[in-house]
């Protein structure tokens, strides 16, 4: 007889605020990617908004330059350097008219997506609210959640019918919200408010109900057709009520750089700040310095990764169009396409259903709208992230399983 003992079965607990989290709801999608892949099928990819235009090369070169200083390779501060604080304020000033403090009013972070969770972290307790947006980029959502806060969806619409739902939820829910997120350019829906005017009346809305404003302005320099994006900053009394997340992963092609910033109100800033020091000991350096090189000298590469997002746009639109997909519009900015999907080709299925036969059908990954909350069913989001003649190609691909 054996003399071995059975090691018990332990089973791991997680934590509660996990089991508010869902399904991963691109998970199947993701699958059946990776498998196709597997099997060497060619999967053109308008799923995720990662950039596949490569970095301006003055931003690479400094960074290789500024790694090989031994200086650069220890630990940097987790509020980022002065230097790069102060680019971001002078920045603000001269394309924004917008004053900043460096160092009580700009912070750097490790991508918009961290500094945006983090300051959740920072501002929100147990049974705080914050309203959201649907639809909804989900870290908007799902950074509200992990700060055991709760989340009021309050449906898009345009600048009147959204600020009339916000105000509605504000003076019907007690205790009243603490905070209000904002996104503009929106993701996914590419929405755009048409100037400040819109913040103006969120600032006063903010300072009568006595609630904090979050902005993510990741896609504020990615503009098409003369449109100019308004900053939340440049709202008179903006800094009084809340902050803007900007990021170099779009309109520097730097996602995988992992860097970005919150600016604005020195409240906010220093919560975030604070839970930051605690988190991590800051940005590689070298990623710091090249960056300052890329808000300093590389205004006319943004520009020019614009235009080809909107040439990317045209061509996607256009041929979108020619398979009856007649009600997408022409995104004013961003780097996404918000398609309405004919109700006779959905034929009843959802559009995580739908875009998993895409997949399978059509070897084309696009992000079902339905991921982004209810009210984004019935679209699908589709990345300008690949070259012209691939999306001719993704649509004609579609369109032909479309016909099958």
């Amino acid at each position: 007889m054996s003399d071995t003992v059975q090691e018990p079965e332990y089973t791991i607990s997680v934590a509660a605020r996990l089991k508010r989290l869902p399904p991963y709801l691109f998970g199947r999608i993701n699958a059946t990617k990776l498998k196709k892949r597997q099997q060497g099928v060619d999967i053109i990819d308008l799923g995720m908004g990662n950039p596949s235009d490569p970095t301006p090369k003055p931003i690479v070169d400094k960074l290789c330059e500024a790694a090989a200083d031994a200086r650069n390779q220890r630990y940097s501060a987790s509020v980022g350097v002065h230097n790069l604080r102060r680019e971001v304020a002078l920045r603000y000033a001269s394309r924004r008219n917008v004053e900043l403090n460096p160092a009580t009013e700009t912070i750097a972070c490790l991508g918009s997506k961290e500094g945006f969770s983090h300051m959740c972290l920072g501002l929100l307790d147990a049974g705080d609210t914050a309203i959201v947006p649907d639809p909804a980029f989900p870290i908007h959502v799902y950074g509200v959640v992990l700060a055991d806060a709760n989340v009021i969806s309050v449906r898009l619409g345009n600048d009147d019918e959204f600020l009339k739902r916000v105000a509605y939820v504000v003076e019907h829910l007690y205790p009243r919200p603490k905070i209000l997120i904002l996104n503009y350019p929106h993701n996914p829906t590419s929405m755009i408010v048409e100037d400040v005017r819109f913040f103006e009346e969120v600032v006063a809305m903010a300072k009568r109900f006595e609630f904090l404003v979050i902005h993510d302005f990741a896609y504020g320099e990615t503009c098409f057709d003369g449109y100019r994006a308004p900053s939340f900053l440049e709202a008179k009394g903006a800094k009084d009520v809340g902050v803007e997340f900007t990021t170099m992963s779009k309109p520097y092609n730097m996602a995988g750089w992992r860097i970005g910033f919150c600016a604005g109100n020195a409240g906010m800033i220093q919560a975030l700040a604070k839970v930051k020091g605690y988190y991590d000991y800051g940005i590689f350096q070298a990623i710091q310095i090249a960056s300052i090189v890329a808000l300093r000298h590389c205004d006319a590469d943004v520009l020019h990764q614009a235009r080809v997002y909107q040439k990317r746009r045209d061509v996607l639109v256009e041929g979108l169009h020619r398979i009856g997909w007649t009600e997408v519009e022409p995104p004013k900015a961003g780097m996404f396409v918000w398609a309405k999907v004919p109700e006779s080709v959905l034929a009843g299925r959802g559009t995580i259903d739908f875009a998993v036969d895409l997949m399978e059908k059509a070897n084309v990954a696009v992000a079902p709208g339905r991921a982004f909350g209810p009210n984004g069913e019935g679209f699908l989001r589709l990345a300008l992230v690949e070259n012209e003649q691939r999306l001719t190609q993704a649509v004609r691909q579609i369109g032909r399983a479309l016909r099958a």
